[in-house]
């Protein structure tokens, strides 16, 4: 079970969005390379990062901050957000991104998600988020007709390396994960799920190692964190003491 500490661009700066509205953001660090330091300081052994700018503009827009943040840290990184495009996969894993997240193209290119997973085994991820059972894209802006297991089902023999389940009227607002609907899509697919959208305390992650969250890979945690509401350290040992 892995915890991943959020890293959320925009403008260059980590931001916490609520909801997904790009008007309610409050900036927490100015210095995202500082921000990836902190986090592996903490212990951490693998980092969320989203580059909020572009999910809308569809092609990156925090490169710059991206890549100082490879060079800050040595762990893992997965990152999403306007990445569209097999040039831009191919271009981000160059630069040392270990995942890509494919959100918006999952649901309207299925055929990238499959060519790119083909070409890239084990680099690249879905990120399904989810609005009243409905994925939404375009970083949120609008809203499908399809469910998240619909799409997650199309990539299961794709060879892709993970889904990013969030949902949206949690995010950001510190209400807790909605496990039940993380864990009824775990059920179905054979993909790992990652859990993300309203981590609140050091209640998720008992959670998330209760028997009935088995199937899930890890959790993605953001505010909670910034704003002290989760304890690092205690989060960590938790999950270490359960490995």
């Amino acid at each position: 079970m892995i915890l991943f500490p959020a890293v959320d661009l925009k403008n260059g700066q980590c931001v916490r969005l609520e909801q997904g509205d790009m008007a309610r953001a409050t900036v927490f660090n100015l210095d995202p390379a500082a921000q990836a330091r902190a986090f592996a300081a903490q212990g951490f052994e693998y980092l969320h990062v989203v580059d909020l700018d572009g999910a809308f503009a569809g092609k990156p827009m925090n490169a710059q901050a991206v890549e100082a943040m490879l060079k800050a840290v040595k762990m893992p990184v997965q990152l999403g957000g306007g990445i569209r495009d097999l040039k831009t996969i191919a271009a981000w894993l160059d630069k040392g991104i270990t995942r890509v997240i494919i959100g918006t193209a999952a649901v309207r290119d299925p055929e990238l998600v499959k060519g790119a997973a083909k070409q890239f085994p084990g680099r690249v991820a879905v990120g399904l988020d989810a609005r009243d059972g409905k994925v939404a894209v375009e970083g949120w802006a609008e809203t499908s007709q399809v469910t998240a297991l619909d799409i997650a089902q199309r990539f299961e023999d794709a060879g892709v390396a993970a889904i990013i389940f969030t949902d949206i009227a949690r995010d950001g607002l510190l209400k807790g994960l909605n496990l039940d609907a993380t864990i009824a899509l775990a059920d179905r697919i054979s993909i790992p799920v990652i859990a993300s959208g309203g981590f609140a305390s050091i209640d998720d992650v008992k959670a998330l190692l209760e028997p009935r969250a088995k199937k899930l890979a890890g959790a993605i945690v953001g505010r909670a964190l910034y704003d002290g509401r989760l304890d690092p350290a205690a989060a960590l040992k938790l999950i270490r003491a359960a490995a």
